[in-house]
Formats: structure tokens, C-alpha cells, sequence
């Protein structure tokens, strides 16, 4: 199909504009967002980003797992859309960009081809995945998991969060469960743009990076039980210490991620202790440990070496364990044409880029598995993300929507 002039590109004020309005929904304590999955805050987002999207002529589906869909025609009724998007919601202490950029900027699309009056044959499709961060409901990228097949629909609407409130029942709560069949719409492709969340792009002074590969994840949720008992009068040897435990584990995480270096990592970012008492010597820990890898071989091996060391420690110290896989993904190696696609728009309108590897989850590893894929970062502040300090600069989040711009516009064919 025919490429788009490199004179085509997005209005970066008004996509900015819209991130900041977003970001007044569910604000932070500390400049970011706390906009959970589900939450009525979640409900108001979508409500504003549906609004935005009815404005600029596109028509909202809804399916039963709440994954918004803002179709614009084109002038081909029988194509496959070509479908753009990410996630709103956010973590617990979220920055204002992350997933929310990749969704505002497919609408930055479709409302630059109003403002052009430019036409693709296939239709495009503005898409918001719910519950991608996995932090209220885990695992991470639940409802494009579903869409996907990797995971049931059942299974999903009877997870429950930290107070018991099932996945299921929140959803119908918000007033956002729709009625379409999960999974049963098809895609010519799909693109989606992404802060970096990490520190690459910009300390190398580029500013697109063109996703090739995305690690794998494994998640392993861990439960080690040992006796609560008085810190002051257990004698040391008569301790069943869960919390050391814990520890021991945790340095086994990181000695196994630093010995498959460089690219595999490895931490736990998920602890509970109980009873979590200052003069009470844990009784029982709950963490989740979080290995990735671009390379699946590597990913096996780092689970394996931490299931045999962590029981190991447990059994040495009389402490109980229990290993479970709660969540996870291969290597995901993206779609060779749609890749190009990515780094010829860059190279079009002049943007410097690199390859990366994505080392977070995205909703576009599960949809590589349906439809051709590929991702656009643009640079983030110091790499950091899941966090209110997150932030970009608006030439920044200019860039990688112009780039997506023209991606889609490509794939989708511009109707002369």
C-alpha cells in the first residue's frame, strides 16, 4: 500500500491536551494517577474516552470482558479493521502516561483524518484493554488474555481482589460488561504505542524505538509458612522465622537473574507479611517472584533454579512453601511487516529510533498471537514508570503518535 507524505501528522497539542484531562481522573497523591481497574474512576475514564471517540465519528463496541472498541469506518465495509490501542487504567501509583498514551494517541488518529479529511479503506479501530496492569486483578493483561484465548472467561470474572470483590461483579458494577462475545471480532493488524518504561531511548537520544521482541514473564507466587512468636522471648534457635525465609529467597531471585545476564532480570515486587507486627516474628510471607527473558530456554531455567534453591531454604530452616505459577508469557517476536511499517514511518518523518526489546508485558503480546502486531515507544524520564513521577515530554508523545499515524494509515490504505 501506498506510504502516507511525511508532511502527515497528528495535532501533538490536542494529544496533549487529552492526557492531561485524562489525568485529572482519579488523581494521584503525588502528580500521577490512581485510576485501578474497575474502580469508579475507571468508569469515568472510559465514559470521558468514549465521549471523545462519538465526537470524532466512530461508533463503541463493548464486550463482556469491558474491552472498549471505537470503530471509524472505511470505505471498504468487508476489510478487517486495522485496530490501535493500549490500556486506561493505571497502577495504584501510576504515572499519567503509561497505556493511556497508546490509547489517546489511536484516537490522535482518527481525529487528524477528520481534520484532513483522508479516508483508508480498511476501518480502524480505537481499542481500550481492560485491566492490563494485573494489579487489583492478576494476572497482568487480563482481558486481551481472554480475547485471546489464553485465558477462560470464567476463570476470569471469578478472580477477586484484595477485599474479595470478584473481577466479574466489579465490572457489572461500573455498568461496563457488554454484550459482545469475547474474542469474535478479527483483525487485519494491530499497533500500539508505549512509553518505554525504561531508560534506553533516552539516554541514547532517540526518540521512537521500534519493538521487535518482547520478553517473556513468568510470575510465581510464593507462600512460606513458619510460627508467629514474641520477638523478645523466642530463643534464636527456636525460631521458625518466615520473614528470613523470605529473605534468603530474595537474594536467591537476584543471584539467579545477575548469573543469566544481560537481558534476563528478575525481582519480587508483591510481599505480604503476616501478622506484620513490629514485636511479632512473621508466621507467614506471600510474594511473588517476577522473572523475564527474551529467550524462553533462559526464563525455564531461572524458574527451575528458583523452585529447587527456594525449597532448599525452606527445608533447611523447618519452614513450609508453597510455589505456584499465577501468571506469565513466552517471547514474543513481532510481526516482521508491520515492524517495518514502525521503523519506515519513523525514517519517513525523520524521528531517530532504534530496535528494543520490550522488557514489560503489553496487551500486544497476547494479540500477536491473533493478528500481525507491532509496538512504538517513545522515550520516558530517567526509564521510570509505575510511578507518579513518570513523565514525557509532549514532542515526545508527538513523535511516537505520528509514527503509530503513519503505521496505520499505511496498513490500513489511504484512499486516493
Amino acid at each position: 500500500m501506498a506510504a502516507p507524505a511525511s508532511n502527515l501528522r497528528i495535532n501533538g497539542d490536542r494529544l496533549w491536551d487529552s492526557l492531561m484531562e485524562m489525568a485529572q481522573i482519579g488523581p494521584g497523591v503525588a502528580g500521577g494517577n490512581n485510576r485501578q481497574t474497575l474502580t469508579d474512576e475507571d468508569g469515568e475514564g472510559r465514559h470521558l474516552f468514549q465521549k471523545w471517540c462519538e465526537a470524532a465519528g466512530c461508533t463503541m463496541g463493548l464486550d463482556q470482558m469491558g474491552n472498549m472498541f471505537a470503530r471509524f469506518e472505511g470505505t471498504d465495509p468487508d476489510a478487517l479493521p486495522v485496530y490501535v490501542g493500549s490500556h486506561l487504567d493505571t497502577q495504584p501509583t501510576g504515572g499519567k502516561y503509561d497505556g493511556v498514551l497508546g490509547v489517546l494517541g489511536g484516537l490522535e488518529i482518527i481525529r487528524s483524518l477528520n481534520d484532513l479529511g483522508i479516508k483508508t479503506r480498511h476501518p480502524i479501530v480505537v481499542t481500550n484493554w481492560t485491566n492490563e496492569e494485573g494489579t487489583r486483578y492478576a494476572p497482568a493483561m487480563l482481558a486481551s488474555g481472554v480475547f485471546a484465548g489464553v485465558h477462560t472467561q470464567e476463570w476470569a470474572y471469578g478472580i477477586e481482589d484484595a477485599e474479595g470483590l470478584k473481577f466479574g461483579d466489579e465490572l457489572a458494577r461500573i455498568g461496563w460488561r457488554g454484550d459482545e462475545e469475547v474474542g469474535a471480532r478479527k483483525m487485519h493488524a494491530f499497533f500500539e504505542l508505549h512509553i518505554e518504561q525504561g531508560p534506553i531511548l533516552e539516554a541514547e537520544g532517540k526518540e521512537i524505538g521500534v519493538v521487535t521482541h518482547g520478553q517473556g514473564l513468568s510470575w510465581t507466587q510464593v507462600t512460606v509458612t513458619g510460627k508467629d512468636s514474641h520477638t523478645g522471648s523466642t530463643p534464636m534457635p527456636m525460631r521458625k522465622n518466615a520473614g528470613l525465609g523470605m529473605a534468603k529467597m530474595l537474594q536467591l531471585v537476584d543471584d539467579i537473574a545477575w548469573s543469566h545476564k544481560p537481558d534476563a532480570v528478575g525481582a519480587a515486587g508483591h510481599i505480604d507479611v503476616f501478622p506484620n507486627s513490629r514485636n511479632v516474628i512473621p508466621g507467614k510471607v506471600v510474594f511473588t517472584v517476577d522473572f523475564r527473558s527474551p529467550i524462553l530456554a533462559t526464563m525455564e531455567d531461572m524458574e527451575q533454579q528458583f523452585d529447587k534453591g527456594a525449597r532448599e531454604i525452606a527445608a533447611e530452616m523447618g519452614l513450609g512453601i508453597e510455589l505456584e505459577k499465577v501468571g506469565g508469557f513466552d517471547p514474543v517476536t513481532f510481526d516482521e511487516d508491520c515492524v517495518s511499517a514502525v521503523r519506515n514511518a519513523a525514517e519517513r518523518l525523520g524521528y531517530s529510533h532504534r530496535n528494543l526489546i520490550s522488557g514489560a508485558g503489553h496487551d500486544a503480546c497476547w494479540i500477536n498471537k491473533l493478528a500481525p502486531t507491532a509496538m512504538v515507544m517513545c522515550p520516558c524520564v530517567d526509564g521510570l514508570s509505575h510511578n507518579e513521577a513518570e513523565d514525557i515530554s509532549k514532542e515526545w508523545a508527538t513523535a511516537g503518535a505520528d509514527v503509530l499515524l503513519h503505521a496505520v494509515v499505511e496498513t490500513a490504505g489511504i484512499v486516493e
